[in-house]
């Protein structure tokens, strides 16, 4: 075979080390990516990619974090190795000058969860993905092992913990635990955060596995002694993908892929792998959007527990009689738990209220999960704004911004006061966000922002405008609406008025854990239950992309709340 080995820049600028491997028959085209397992690296990859069965594809891996001849250091958060996914099939794909339907994947052990949740998060086009014993739950056999590990990361953020994983625990094959243990670049040690981060990722991927619909082999070993194979069951029967194979492989340890057996393994890869590039791309999007919508009106029209009911009830009645301590209360309670004003002091971050009491009250509501990930996202629109800015005015061009639902938009009154020569129009339905938006810039001095009330879902509102936007943000709007043909007024008007070539920035809300929370007892700008649909990012890039946006980049928090994308604007897509 042909080899290289190189380095690749990741998403956060570091560089990791990667392998090529190619037979001498040609790979007309078509991608394989093998992913190590934990604790390993790409270099024991190579007798899985000298296999006759992979002939015919040009073969890529990486080692992560902390592994093999990657001299970055181990990561702390499980995400992070999603995010090294996500930037190494980009840089293959540009590599290979290739798109992501050229593209499998094979991933083993903790490189199964990295991949379902790369899938479930990002979206990506790719041909279909093998899972080898996903470690969705790892055997940990300690009791509480996993509260233990979080209480000790409160005293030590970078504890780090040595694996009881033994090579007789992975293989019956005694040359292969030699060739294991004889191996200088095994990593015994594993960063506790990234371990605990890992199980809750899992925990979120499998129950909401309905909205992959990539093509999917599940590969499980029934004695394994390292993961739970029952919960790779439970993943399987979620997900939603029109094709897809679940192999039990009786009497292998978890080290699938040099177990004495392994052919079996290799040529079920094989064979999906084959078929998936036989087979033509089914638009899942109908199943997602069945989901979801069920979900809303669920949570909209169905009964709950009597337990609930109390919990939500007394939940509900705390914040109308106690809620003035809180300012972020108060805020919620007068304008919307959904108004700009109530992001405004979630952005701020700044607990206040009255007396003490008032203040503990408002720490605690302002660092619920879904505030911090609402934070994180505003961070993840500022630099992906910043970023279109900077790549325009490279190339010379006048910048102007649109928000089509931005309320008060403080943070383009910061983008507009770091980036004087660029034009920044926000609107916003509610007067009240356009008069506070207004005050805002002009206490700080800003000239180059403007407001106006318009309704972003009145294809009407983006004629006959006298500027043309070259960048527009979509951010926090479509989740508040159930119907997908109200949301496409939006995106007509923003595809009549954008200028080509232009940049779409668009947040997305792909799974949150206070859904049915939220609905029962806080309130939005309307007074009325906070009711969300949350979409798939399936879902979202396509909407977006029948109608000329072909989507680039994502960003996206650690819980895998909030997404950001960014998509190019032709109006011959």
């Amino acid at each position: 075979m042909k080899k290289t080995e190189n380095t690749f820049k990741t998403f956060d600028n570091q560089e990791l080390f990667y392998r090529t491997w190619e037979h001498d028959v040609p790979s007309n085209g078509k991608i394989l990516i093998l992913l190590h397992r934990g604790h390993e690296h790409s270099a024991r990859l190579e007798s899985i990619a000298s296999k006759k069965a992979f002939e015919g594809y040009k073969i890529y891996s990486y080692d992560n974090r902390g592994h093999g001849e990657s001299k970055v250091e181990a990561t702390y958060e499980f995400m992070n190795l999603v995010r090294d996914l996500d930037a190494f099939v980009a840089f293959v794909c540009q590599e290979e000058q290739k798109e992501q339907d050229d593209v499998f994947l094979v991933a083993n052990s903790v490189a199964g969860v990295v991949a379902s949740t790369w899938v479930h998060d990002y979206a990506p086009n790719i041909r279909g993905m093998a899972l080898v014993a996903p470690a969705f739950k790892i055997k940990l056999y300690f009791p509480f092992a996993k509260e233990f590990l979080k209480l000790a990361l409160k005293v030590k953020p970078k504890l780090n913990i040595k694996s009881y994983v033994k090579s007789k625990f992975l293989t019956h094959d005694i040359a292969e635990q030699k060739k294991y243990n004889e191996d200088k670049l095994i990593t015994p040690n594993i960063p506790a955060g990234q371990l605990t981060t890992l199980l809750d990722t899992a925990k979120r991927v499998v129950a909401d596995a309905t909205l992959i619909s990539t093509p999917t082999l599940v590969l499980s070993a029934n004695k394994d002694y390292v993961v739970d194979s029952a919960i790779q069951g439970d993943f399987y029967a979620n997900l939603s993908s029109s094709k897809k194979r679940f192999v039990a492989l009786e009497g292998f340890f978890h080290g699938v892929l040099y177990e004495e057996e392994h052919q079996k393994a290799i040529d079920e890869i094989a064979t999906f792998m084959q078929e998936c590039f036989e087979l033509k791309a089914k638009d899942a999007r109908s199943e997602h959007i069945t989901f979801t919508q069920r979900e809303h009106d669920k949570i909209a029209y169905g009964s709950l527990p009597l337990y609930k009911e109390a919990i939500y009830a007394t939940q509900s009645m705390a914040m109308k009689r106690l809620g003035f301590l809180s300012k972020g209360m108060s805020i919620g309670n007068k304008y919307g738990f959904d108004s700009g004003v109530t992001l405004d002091h979630v952005y701020a971050n700044k607990p206040e209220g009255k007396t003490f009491v008032g203040k503990f009250i408002d720490k605690n509501y302002i660092n619920s999960i879904g505030w911090r990930g609402i934070r994180q996202r505003k961070a993840n629109m500022i630099s992906s704004v910043q970023a279109k800015i900077d790549a325009l005015q490279e190339a010379k061009k006048e910048v102007v911004i649109l928000d089509i639902a931005g309320g008060p938009a403080r943070y383009l009154v910061e983008i507009a006061k770091a980036n004087p020569m660029v034009k920044v129009y926000v609107r916003d339905y509610q007067e009240q966000n356009v008069q506070e938006g207004r005050a805002l810039a002009k206490e700080m001095g800003i000239e180059n922002i403007s407001y106006e009330v318009c309704d972003a879902f009145n294809e009407a509102s983006y004629e006959n405008v006298d500027f043309r936007p070259n960048i527009v943000i979509v951010s926090g709007v479509f989740e508040l609406f159930s119907a997908n043909e109200l949301i496409v007024h939006a995106i007509k008007g923003i595809a009549k008025l954008i200028e080509k070539d232009g940049y779409l920035l668009y947040t997305g809300q792909p799974w949150h854990p206070q859904l049915e929370l939220i609905a029962n007892v806080l309130g939005n700008h309307q007074q009325e239950k906070w009711i969300m649909r949350r979409r798939s990012q399936y879902e979202l890039d396509g909407l977006f992309s029948e109608h000329g946006f072909k989507k680039e980049r994502m960003l996206i928090d650690n819980w895998g709340i909030f997404t950001v994308s960014s998509a190019k604007y032709s109006s011959e897509a």
